[in-house]
């Protein structure tokens, strides 16, 4: 990975396009840290200063917003509109014809697609924008703190409509960053974004694990998750890399007295197929009855029930729900993202097969019980990932918002891969030997 960069410095194209990126991240970075209008910063701190006030139900956000949620800044709601947004759009393309269609039309299809993600990003902006300052202003935005009602003193409607309007605002200038990152940087710009939004976590996070140990300073504990997390981002690794290659013959053609195709290739069928996705569906549908018993008001047995299974990340009825919910949303993002029917009758079409398997009807089925049996593991793998962390680094007085819980690795390792994976076919391109030198 290092080599890859050293040598994409020293090409003046990709250079460009590096530091253009960088520049990028230091706007983003920035952006992070500026409070909105409206909001009492020193009230702020005072809370995220206290321990307990980064366990709390937006963890997650949190951490996609690279920590600016809860310090309430102009990029607090980070790029969790737009991730929510492109996972609703991609939902309903299944459902709707009419973007099915658009999907099937090619650049202009996508394009006009692209633009329904971004209205729909605003308008989820504004909702979560909503939510987000009815909480802060509510005291409910940081448990057990003493002056969380003190974050935004003036409570009135135009306060309430200007902090609103500044973090959609905010919101769509990161979804706008990210456009420039994929047009004139590298890698896609919304992975990047989200990539340094949790990588900007770790040594705060690393840090106070060290400050909580106990053996020898807490040099122990610290090096103790570090190494355990060395081993799960190896294992994230190997198990993101790995496939099933299905192998395809296309048979010959004469067409006058040419012969076209006779090729073989193969259909890669990842282990894990549905990448992050279902981490963020199981996590995102245990939030929804955790937030309505927070917002409801006064005391009740079924408020008390979710506030103590289901709130709490470390409680057995959570943790077996999250697994299970996990397998769930894996085998549907499957289903709905990989069309076996579809690949089948477009090899059919081109005059490919699968050895041994009669084409159209047959070759469907077999894709399907290939997926089916890959997707087993690949689920099994992301429910693991997703909760070791929480039950075997609870010693160290890890939350939710530790540096290498399970979400948070599998999208800086995905992240990375691909990004290295795009600098070395650009520096392929440029620097390709033939055989004529």
């Amino acid at each position: 990975m290092l080599t890859a960069f050293a040598r994409a410095f020293k090409t003046p194209d990709l250079r460009k396009k590096l530091l253009f990126t960088l520049g990028i991240i230091v706007i983003y970075r920035i952006g992070t840290h500026i409070p909105i209008p409206g909001v009492d910063y020193r009230a702020v701190q005072v809370c995220i200063d206290q321990a307990s006030t980064n366990t709390g139900l937006f963890g997650l956000v949190n951490m996609f917003s690279g920590g600016a949620l809860l310090q309430i800044t102009i990029f607090a709601l980070g790029i969790m509109p737009y991730i929510t947004a492109s996972i609703i759009l991609q939902l309903l393309t299944v459902v709707i014809p009419r973007l099915e269609a658009l999907k099937k039309e090619g650049q202009a299809g996508t394009a006009k697609i692209t633009q329904y993600t971004r209205y729909l990003t605003v308008a989820l902006a504004i909702l979560q924008g909503t939510g987000l300052v009815a909480t802060a202003r509510s005291g409910a935005l940081f448990q057990r703190c003493q002056v969380a009602n003190q974050i935004v003193p003036d409570q009135s409607i135009f306060t309430t409509v200007v902090m609103v309007i500044t973090m959609t605002a905010g919101t769509a200038t990161v979804m706008w960053l990210g456009e420039l990152i994929t047009d004139r940087g590298i890698g896609n710009g919304m992975s990047i974004l989200m990539f340094i939004s949790i990588a900007a976590t770790f040594p705060s996070a690393l840090w106070a694990i060290k400050e909580q140990g106990s053996l020898a300073g807490g040099w122990i504990e610290f090096g103790t998750v570090v190494a355990v997390g060395l081993v799960m981002i190896g294992l994230v690794v190997f198990v993101e890399q790995a496939q099933r290659r299905i192998p395809v013959q296309y048979a010959k053609r004469m067409i006058g007295r040419r012969s076209y195709g006779g090729t073989s290739t193969y259909i890669p069928l990842k282990v894990n197929q549905a990448g992050i996705i279902p981490v963020i569906f199981a996590s995102s549908l245990l939030y929804i009855p955790a937030l309505i018993a927070q917002f409801s008001g006064g005391s009740s047995d079924w408020k008390a029930w979710i506030e103590r299974n289901l709130a709490q990340t470390d409680a057995p009825t959570h943790i077996v729900l999250y697994f299970f919910l996990i397998i769930f949303f894996a085998f549907f993002y499957v289903a709905i993202s990989f069309n076996p029917e579809e690949v089948a009758d477009n090899m059919k079409k081109y005059g490919g097969f699968i050895p041994g398997i009669r084409a159209g009807r047959p070759t469907a089925e077999y894709l399907s019980y290939v997926l089916n049996r890959i997707t087993w593991p690949g689920s099994l793998y992301l429910g693991l990932i997703a909760l070791v962390p929480t039950m075997a680094l609870a010693g160290f007085g890890a939350n939710q918002n530790f540096p290498f819980g399970g979400t948070s690795i599998l999208i800086i390792v995905g992240v990375g891969l691909e990004t290295v994976k795009q600098i070395e076919s650009q520096l392929q391109q440029r620097n390709y030997e033939g055989f004529l030198r």
